[in-house]
C-alpha cells in the first residue's frame, strides 16, 4: 500500500494497445579510453565512437575507513556512440584518450555478424548528452 503511494500507474489505452511508461537512461562519469572514430554506414547517418571506463572501488575485510584494509578496484569498459549531428562532431573534434567526461544516455542492446559469420552481441550507450569535465582530455582549445 505504501508503495502505491510513491509509484503512480499511468496508462493510456488506444485500442487494444497499452501504452505504459517506462524509463531507459544511463548515467555515466568515467575517463575516455581511446581517441574517438568516427563511422559511416552505407544510407545511414555517420556515428562517433569511443570507449570509457568506469571505476568501483571498495574495501575488503572488517577493517573500517579508518583502520585500513585492502582496497579492490574494478573496472568497466563501456562502448559510447553518438549519433545527435552537433554532438557527434563536437565530440570527435574535441575528446581524446584520457579526458574525463560524464555522458548520459540509453543503453541499447544489439547483434552482429562478425568476419566469420558468428553472431555476436553488443552493449553500446547511445549518448544524448556529453559534458567535458577535463582540460587535459581535449585535443585542443575550445
Amino acid at each position: 500500500q505504501v508503495l502505491c503511494q510513491f509509484v503512480r500507474h499511468e496508462s493510456d489505452t488506444v485500442g487494444s494497445l497499452v501504452l505504459e511508461r517506462s524509463m531507459n537512461r544511463v548515467q555515466l562519469l568515467g575517463r575516455v579510453g581511446q581517441d574517438p572514430i568516427m563511422r559511416q554506414v552505407e544510407g545511414k547517418n555517420p556515428v562517433t565512437i569511443f570507449s570509457l571506463a568506469t571505476n568501483e572501488m571498495w574495501r575488503t575485510g572488517d577493517g573500517d575507513v579508518t583502520q585500513g584494509g585492502d582496497i579492490s578496484q574494478k573496472t568497466t569498459w563501456h562502448r559510447i556512440s553518438v549519433f545527435r549531428p552537433g554532438l557527434r562532431d563536437v565530440t570527435y573534434q574535441y575528446v581524446k584518450k584520457g579526458a574525463r567526461l560524464y555522458v548520459e544516455g540509453k543503453i541499447d542492446y544489439g547483434e552482429y555478424t562478425d568476419k566469420n559469420n558468428v553472431r555476436r552481441q553488443a552493449t553500446t550507450i547511445i549518448a544524448d548528452n556529453v559534458i567535458f569535465l577535463s582540460d587535459g582530455g581535449t585535443k585542443e582549445k575550445v
